[in-house]
């Protein structure tokens, strides 16, 4: 009730008439929508938004001539949505994966989040109540020559702070579609918002502003993930608040050639402080200044204030809700001086005030900067070429649900001219993992079955029945014994992750001592999961270990409960236990076959579209778990030791190379160049 009566007195501090002598329905719906405002504006408050970090997203292939390019987006005159406030916009990233990649002037008729030919990308932040957004989120996407790479940018009005990836209940904005050469050649590509079945247009030098709004793309080239890490204070900042000191915050702002700025980091707000420190900053080099050390970099200190009337970003606004301290200017090379010995001091500056005061203004208190260093973070390939592994472990569902074998409408059925939606799956992801796994050998499950000679389930089994161990060598071992559990096994039920992920995390435990390995689970099911919260409770209990996991649903099973376990949007959770990162990936393999009549594509292609889709997060999820832990990838010139494949193993079967003689005693498998991990 306090919180109703703050946002009562706040409507009333700016001469807003409550309707207390207004009819009664009248002066329930004015009270009703003045109620949802203020719920709105405090649920995004109690989101911890202001300390937004540079995100890289997109998909790696390091075998192929690449550049990357790191994508800057923002926005003007967008279409305002909302009643008693603005639109908050966030905008979203496809790539056209499947069907025809050429810009066409077809009228857009499947919104893009449904269409299975559409990938997304990445998202940006929500940026709250503004109509002219500068996101801070980029994009690291790599540019081929020889592909057409067809991009679409979609922005929506968020109805709340966790945009999901149903975007129903979002209000649609605008949207641009146009090929990654195209912004590459401009550089700065500007361009119309098209309208919900439009594509947009490219904006012309006397365009002029249309409903819809523009979007402004900035594509550069980009290196290595290079960041500035440095402490930073504040001392003697001005007071602003009337009944108590500031509540600073910094924005960082890039400098570009045409005179334009750009918000690339804010820190955190430190409450009721004229002498803030704030968290450590990292700001990726390439976004704040083009690792240039000579271009000019804004810093602008902040004083946050809640209850003012404004829009959104903080500082951003004719009439911001924030009141402005002071600007500082710098460069990254000034910035790199508070490395050793004194801290770099810059002061911030005030013009409205300097104007008032005269030669009496000195400054609107000091910014300290110091612990400064650059910071190249390992990437995925460091750690391949280093000598980590991929250890790879696939469970089978041999639940009732999925029908007979012999069934021709089974999803084990095995037809003559066409590998069911397991075999694809499994071939899919381990056509692309085996090349990271010098030993070949990976560990194969089933689960929700009756083996032979026994009356119970088997939560658990190894698939290979003949030898009674999980390890397989190579594909053709897995597939191989796939196709004898299932001749062999009763299909049963039910279908339980958590022993499976159990067991396999049990594995990845041993892992944790080091960078030499990492572990990666395939489940492939049919069905809802049975044992819901003890699988829940499993994948946190694993989201510390070295350890990602892949669930690939085939079938028409209705899937939705699946993708809780797929925490894009925020971390697992279950009663007060939160999961330390997000490990889980899960796709549905009809998106991929297909327009749902029932008939495969090329099956090649099928399998490439999917481990695209399915592994695409592994090099973020192994890199991340890598600098939580403090792992640097060994040396090239010293790699982990690599094991070498069984006398048993054959390449021809797995279709990567030619049969080689056994190796001698002490033989160490060569260095290789990494293949794609798409």
């Amino acid at each position: 009730m306090q919180l109703i009566f703050d946002s009562i007195f706040f409507f009333n501090s700016d001469n807003i008439t409550l309707p207390y002598n207004r009819p009664p329905l009248f002066a329930f719906c004015q009270f009703f929508f003045l109620f949802q405002f203020f719920l709105k504006n405090a649920n995004f408050q109690l989101e911890t938004h202001m300390n937004q970090p540079i995100a890289a997203i997109g998909i790696s292939d390091s075998t192929r001539p690449k550049t990357n390019v790191r994508l800057t987006i923002s926005a003007e005159h967008l279409m305002d949505t909302d009643v008693f406030s603005k639109s908050d916009p966030i905008c979203l990233v496809y790539e056209k994966t499947s069907g025809k990649k050429a810009t066409t002037t077809e009228p857009v008729q499947v919104p893009t989040w449904q269409d299975s030919q559409w990938t997304e990308r990445g998202r940006t932040e929500v940026v709250m109540n503004n109509l002219n957004p500068q996101f801070t989120k980029t994009f690291l996407l790599p540019y081929f020559f020889e592909e057409t790479q067809l991009l679409r940018f979609e922005i929506y009005d968020a109805d709340s702070p966790n945009v999901g990836q149903d975007l129903s209940p979002h209000d649609f904005l605008g949207r641009f579609e146009c090929v990654l050469a195209q912004i590459v050649s401009y550089s700065t590509l500007k361009a119309h918002l098209g309208k919900a079945e439009g594509i947009g247009a490219q904006w012309r030098n006397k365009d002029k502003n249309t409903k819809t709004g523009s979007i402004t793309i900035r594509a550069e080239e980009d290196e290595k993930c290079e960041k500035i890490q440095f402490d930073v204070c504040g001392e003697g900042l001005d007071k602003k608040d009337f009944f108590g000191k500031s509540d600073p915050y910094l924005n960082f702002k890039r400098k570009f050639d045409d005179g334009s700025a750009h918000l690339v980091h804010r820190t955190e707000v430190k409450q009721k402080t004229l002498d803030p420190r704030w968290a450590t900053v990292q700001i990726n080099t390439q976004t704040l200044c083009g690792k240039d050390g000579e271009r000019p970099i804004i810093i602008e200190c902040y004083d946050h204030d809640k209850w003012k009337k404004g829009e959104e970003p903080r500082g951003e606004a004719k009439f911001s809700r924030d009141d402005h301290i002071g600007t500082a200017h710098t460069t990254l090379n000034e910035l790199l001086r508070g490395g050793a010995g004194d801290p770099v001091e810059l002061l911030l500056t005030n013009e409205k005030k300097k104007a008032k005061k005269g030669d009496k203004y000195k400054c609107s208190g000091t910014l300290k900067i110091w612990n400064s260093k650059i910071i190249v973070e390992p990437t995925f390939l460091d750690f391949i070429s280093g000598g980590t592994e991929l250890e790879f472990a696939v469970a089978v569902d041999f639940t009732a649900s999925n029908g007979a074998p012999k069934n021709s409408s089974s999803l084990h059925y095995m037809s003559a001219d066409r590998p069911n939606q397991y075999e694809l799956a499994l071939r899919s992801v381990l056509s692309i993992c085996q090349h990271y796994n010098s030993s070949k050998t990976f560990e194969a499950f089933g689960f929700g079955a009756k083996l032979p000679n026994s009356a119970s389930v088997s939560a658990i089994f190894p698939l290979d029945l003949l030898r009674g161990t999980p390890e397989v060598v190579g594909i053709s071992g897995v597939m191989s014994a796939y196709r004898h559990a299932l001749q062999n096994v009763q299909l049963y039920g039910p279908t339980n992750f958590a022993p499976i992920i159990d067991t396999v995390a049990q594995k990845a435990h041993n892992m944790i001592h080091d960078s030499a390995r990492y572990q990666i689970l395939l489940i492939i099911t049919d069905g809802i999961i049975s044992d819901m919260h003890a699988t829940i409770r499993s994948i946190i209990n694993a989201s510390g270990l070295p350890l990602s996991i892949i669930i690939i649903g085939v079938g028409n099973e209705d899937f939705e409960k699946m993708h809780e376990l797929d925490s894009d949007d925020s971390l697992l959770q279950q009663d007060s236990r939160i999961a330390q990162r997000d490990i889980v990936q899960f796709v549905t393999i009809r998106e991929f076959l297909n327009n749902g009549r029932g008939v495969y594509l090329d099956p090649d292609v099928v399998q490439e579209n999917l481990a695209r889709e399915v592994l695409y997060e592994v090099p973020g999820q192994l890199t991340g778990y890598m600098k939580q832990r403090g792992f640097q990838p060994r040396p090239v010139e010293n790699p982990w030791a690599r094991n070498s494949p069984p006398p048993d193993y054959d390449p021809v079967l797995d279709g990567i190379g030619r049969r080689a003689q056994a190796p001698s005693p002490g033989f160490q498998m060569p260095v290789a160049s990494a293949p794609p991990m798409y």
